[in-house]
């Protein structure tokens, strides 16, 4: 699978579990490592890796992934 396809693969599973999140990543989210690395917009417009959408979990976007 090409780093595009995996790229496309993330983002539609994060925005599977939560279609309206804004987030900054470096590199392919493979791990929940990776994953804990995303910086997410916060409510100030400012981004931190403070996840502040409870539902949007490793676990849920790995499962998302998984179905892809």
């Amino acid at each position: 699978m090409s780093n595009a396809e995996k790229i496309n693969k993330f983002f539609t599973a994060i925005f599977n579990v939560k279609n309206s999140v804004e987030l900054h990543i470096d590199g392919i989210p493979e791990t929940e490592e990776d994953f804990n690395k995303i910086k997410w917009k916060q409510n100030d417009n400012s981004f931190s890796t403070n996840n502040p959408h409870a539902e949007i979990t490793w676990t849920a976007v790995k499962a998302e992934m998984d179905k892809l």
